[in-house]
């Protein structure tokens, strides 16, 4: 009954952030909607900074990659990092191979969409981190792949990590659904 129950309210929330036009401007076919259980959140994507990386994104998006995939890195004012749809804990890819470093003058602020990679530049896959706060440490160093325009107060309720654990994520709150806004249904 329980799961029954949130399954509905997940439902629900998935039924209202739908009936929400995206905000003036956005191009869907570079447009994540990515679904919560507390929401949505709306992402728009800068092909224009890095079209390897966001075709990527869209890719892994459309093949369903991302879905119910944990936010597995989560560090209060700082970021909440996911997109490990191979493992599930930060340390996987997708089948695809690694991409080139496309670094921009962007800076990193809230809400910037940034790819996740190994202390190699061009070691970028499919996993992304959203900014919860400015980090200049960051600019110049990893690529920015997009940036939210709406739903950084669900982004703020993802279920933090652990300082002592370096924002590792116990029982972490997932992806439900990711879909480019071209394509929702």
């Amino acid at each position: 009954m329980i799961r029954l129950l949130a399954a509905l309210a997940v439902l629900m929330l998935s039924v209202s952030a739908q009936a929400q036009p995206l905000p003036a401007g956005l191009d869907p076919q570079n447009t994540i909607l990515l679904d919560t259980k507390d929401g949505r959140v709306v992402i728009k994507l800068r092909p224009d900074l890095a079209p390897q990386h966001a075709e990527r994104i869209k890719l892994l998006t459309r093949e369903k990659f991302y879905d119910n995939v944990p936010f597995h890195r989560v560090i209060d004012g700082f970021m909440a990092q996911t997109g490990d749809g191979q493992r599930g804990n930060g340390t996987g890819g997708s089948k695809y191979p690694d991409l080139p470093a496309e670094f921009s003058n962007v800076p990193y602020k809230r809400g910037i969409v940034g790819m996740a990679r190994s202390s190699d530049p061009n070691s970028a896959n499919s996993q992304f981190f959203i900014m919860f706060a400015e980090t200049p440490g960051l600019n110049g160093k990893y690529t920015v792949v997009g940036e939210v325009v709406r739903g950084m107060d669900v982004v703020d309720k993802v279920k933090k990590g652990s300082p002592a654990d370096n924002g590792r994520v116990t029982n972490p709150d997932k992806i439900v659904r990711m879909q480019v806004a071209a394509d929702a249904k």
